[in-house]
């Protein structure tokens, strides 16, 4: 045998990527709680709803047809694409083929492949911080180079075209745009998406449009880059799914449609890792789809009554720098000013967080409360809350919080 001591176990792409740090605060929520501690979990990115009856009945009937049993077309189920293209008009107002449309195992996965079918070695995308945990590892993994802009709660978290302007280089392919915003909840008004679109048309780079929460708007319209600049049809790749909109997290259904060119290729690659989605699962989604915006809408309420909630309480704690989110279900306030300040702990003792991660854990153990940490989103000195739970949860959840740092020195 030739000497293969040089060879590593694990590849460098893999090797170097970060586990999601989200879903990894969940676990541990979860695992407290079921050993019995009352953890308030303010970590899951998901409608603490079930999916609506109609669409699990669905479901059961597609499992025990047979046609649902053997492969389908690698890109998605012909009605559910023409779907998937009727719900873009009604939404967007934007028109689309449905022959440019791939249905994917969830819109992580949209968002991965949109990266692989434009992105070359070294290629840079352009990704306004704060931003969702998975998309600067997506990019890594087709060997692109994220190149973060960041905007703080003082932008109300949206990035200007000057900043943009700063970081756009010979290398620049593509703009990374998500409105409403995770990890923020910021939604950016159609003259701000005009304006992004109109600069990235001027400069030749193509948008990745992320638009899961499209339906979680609170206060204002909900804006589309394809509706507000059409001529970046040719260089604009939108991502999608029915998981937050419908209560569909587990389902795995996501979708992604952009230029023809650009989707045959996507389709080709998907043939050969995933093949098709679960056809169960596509067809629920085509209940899902039918039912218009009415789960979404019933949903939105509810968020929107937490949303004031939520504001308002971590608005009163200690320490806390809140800016009023105006989309999806997330907050993320400001906890630079708690950073390396004593913070009495029930017991009696004394702590000090350097970094809002040890924040997050200290206040996991004091007070029984998961939140994700700002380093995970490319934000130090923030945490992320999820508004996804209970109207009783999140009330005794941000009453701990405004007792435990009730006595902090800010």
């Amino acid at each position: 045998m030739g000497n293969t001591k040089h060879l590593e176990r694990v590849s460098k792409r893999l090797g170097a990527l970060h586990p999601s740090a989200t879903l990894a605060v969940d676990a541990k929520a979860k695992a407290l709680r079921a050993a019995g501690r009352p953890v308030i979990g303010f970590a899951a990115g998901e409608p603490n709803f079930p999916t609506p009856d109609f669409i699990t009945e669905a479901a059961a009937a597609a499992a025990k047809d047979p046609r649902n049993h053997k492969y389908t077309p690698a890109s998605g189920l012909p009605e559910l694409k023409e779907a998937i293209a009727a719900k873009t008009l009604r939404d967007s107002g934007v028109r689309i083929d449905p022959s440019c449309v791939i249905v994917t195992n969830g819109g992580k996965q949209a968002v991965f492949q949109a990266f692989a079918a434009i992105i070359s070695d070294g290629d840079e995308v352009i990704l306004p911080a704060p931003y969702w945990t998975t998309y600067p590892e997506a990019i890594r993994l087709c060997a692109g180079v994220p190149v973060p802009v960041f905007a703080g709660g003082q932008q109300g978290y949206k990035v200007s075209t000057q900043q943009l302007d700063a970081a756009l280089t010979e290398r620049t392919k593509a703009l990374l745009l998500c409105s409403p915003a995770n990890p923020t909840g910021a939604v950016y008004c159609a003259e701000e998406i005009r304006r992004i679109g109109q600069w990235a048309l001027r400069n030749g780079i193509w948008v990745i449009t992320d638009e899961i929460y499209e339906h979680f708007v609170y206060g204002c319209d909900r804006s589309y880059i394809l509706r507000e600049v059409p001529q970046l049809a040719d260089r604009t790749i939108a991502v999608n799914g029915v998981a937050k909109t419908y209560a569909m997290t587990g389902w795995r259904v996501g979708w992604m449609y952009g230029p023809q060119d650009v989707i045959t290729q996507a389709a080709n690659f998907q043939s050969h890792i995933t093949s098709n989605v679960s056809n169960v699962s596509q067809r629920a989604a085509l209940a899902a789809l039918g039912d218009g915006t009415a789960t979404a809408e019933r949903m939105r309420g509810i968020f929107n009554r937490r949303r004031i909630k939520i504001t308002e309480m971590l608005r009163g704690v200690n320490g806390f720098a809140v800016t009023e989110p105006k989309g999806a279900f997330y907050i993320f306030p400001d906890v630079s000013r708690l950073l390396g300040k004593n913070i009495p702990m029930p017991d009696g003792s004394v702590r000090t967080a350097r970094s809002s991660a040890e924040l997050a854990a200290l206040i996991l153990d004091a007070a029984l409360v998961a939140t994700v940490p700002g380093e995970a989103f490319g934000a130090p000195g923030y945490l992320r809350f999820s508004y996804a739970l209970s109207d009783e949860d999140l009330a005794e959840g941000a009453e701990r919080l405004q007792r435990l740092f009730a006595r902090a020195e800010v």
